[in-house]
């Protein structure tokens, strides 16, 4: 059977959608978000990045019979167990407090106050999956090295993008420019790493070329 060249992104980001179009349009692969095919949003169960992306991509296969990606991303910090790791989105509910990035960034710097320790690695998991059944999911795994902070810095980016201290650059990853962050970012890194394994996988090639 041949390969479809539309593809299922396995998120309701038009942020991400419009990322990945961009990308792979040079290979004539076309993207759609799972949601335009009437898929909900499946369960994260698993207590690793790559398990629930590759749950999430098998999960949108399945539904539409389409080749699929998905991603799972969060922040680990090793002095604290590597938390909040795959709860990075919804931490501050461990606290009893609602869902939101502030409350979840309020929550870690309350939980490091005591800790000198303070380096952390943002982490992105992809997945992409031929078929539902694929034997052989394509992984891709990309850690981006920084420090939390307690105070906020910067306005862009999101969730712990504030406090988030990158040394090497002398500022947080809401103080770097998009254009910049887009080099280095956890999942900049973690697109071109997938990018250039489905080359690999699939021999694609650039249309016109």
């Amino acid at each position: 059977m041949a390969l479809s060249n539309e593809w299922v992104l396995a998120s309701g980001n038009k942020g991400k959608l419009r990322e990945f179009q961009d990308l792979f349009s040079p290979w004539g692969v076309n993207w759609v978000a799972q949601g335009e095919l009437g898929v909900p949003d499946a369960e994260e169960p698993f207590h690793t990045f790559v398990e629930n992306a590759l749950t999430k991509a098998r999960y949108a296969s399945r539904l539409t019979g389409r080749p699929a990606l998905a991603d799972d991303s969060g922040l680990c910090v090793p002095a604290i167990g590597d938390a909040p790791g795959v709860l990075s989105a919804r931490y501050a509910t461990l606290f009893g407090q609602d869902k939101s990035d502030a409350n979840n960034n309020a929550c870690l710097v309350e939980k490091l106050k005591s800790v000198d320790d303070r380096r952390a690695y943002f982490v992105c998991a992809m997945v992409w999956v031929a078929h539902a059944d694929d034997p052989t999911p394509t992984i891709a795994q990309k850690m981006w090295w920084g420090e939390v902070i307690d105070s906020a810095q910067g306005e862009h980016g999101f969730g712990y993008d504030p406090h988030f201290w990158l040394p090497e650059h002398q500022c947080t990853a809401a103080q770097m420019p998009k254009e910049q962050k887009n080099q280095f970012s956890h999942r900049a890194q973690a697109t071109q790493a997938l990018l250039l394994e489905l080359q690999q996988r699939l021999g694609l090639t650039k249309t016109g070329s």
